[in-house]
């Protein structure tokens, strides 16, 4: 039974396919050094190349540090410029205004004494002071601001109030 199993198979034609292709054998070159049997003679380090290396490699490491630094200080006025023109922007708006100090505190023009008692001149009684408010501040704020536009010799005539 071996022996037809192996009839048939030889009795079977091969079809090549076209896209079957059979390379060619390699032909060594007749000029080819062949390795020796021990090739330890071939791992030799050229030391004589270290110094070159060594002064490329510190060059091209203080070049990048340089460019580095470049980098780092244009990035930091690049910030610098971005909280200045904030800043200015911020003043522009609201004039002394500084954000790092934080909140905006009105600050008196004119010392005034608001703790000494005051004497009025028709009583020599002494009356404890009023405490101030802000709308006092801003009143005495408006008050010099008049003073200094008006000439000294005119004084202010009084506008009639409409309201009733």
């Amino acid at each position: 039974m071996a022996e037809q199993r192996s009839l048939h198979n030889v009795n079977i034609p091969l079809i090549k396919s076209p896209s079957l292709r059979v390379p060619r054998p390699v032909e060594l070159p007749p000029d080819i050094h062949p390795l020796p049997d021990d090739v330890t003679a071939y791992f030799v380090y050229p030391f004589t190349i270290e110094p070159h290396i060594i002064t490329l490699e510190s060059s091209r490491q203080s070049t990048l540090a340089a460019h580095a630094a470049r980098r780092d200080a244009y990035l930091r006025a690049r910030e610098e410029e971005k909280v200045r023109k904030k800043k200015e922007a911020l003043r522009r708006i609201a004039p002394g205004f500084d954000p790092d100090m934080g909140a905006l505190m009105p600050t008196k023009l004119s010392p005034a004494p608001t703790g000494a008692p005051h004497v009025t001149a028709n009583h020599l009684e002494t009356v404890s002071p009023t405490p101030r408010t802000a709308m006092d501040d801003l009143v005495d704020q408006l008050a010099a601001m008049e003073s200094r536009i008006s000439p000294p010799g005119r004084l202010m005539q009084a506008r009639p109030n409409n309201i009733s």
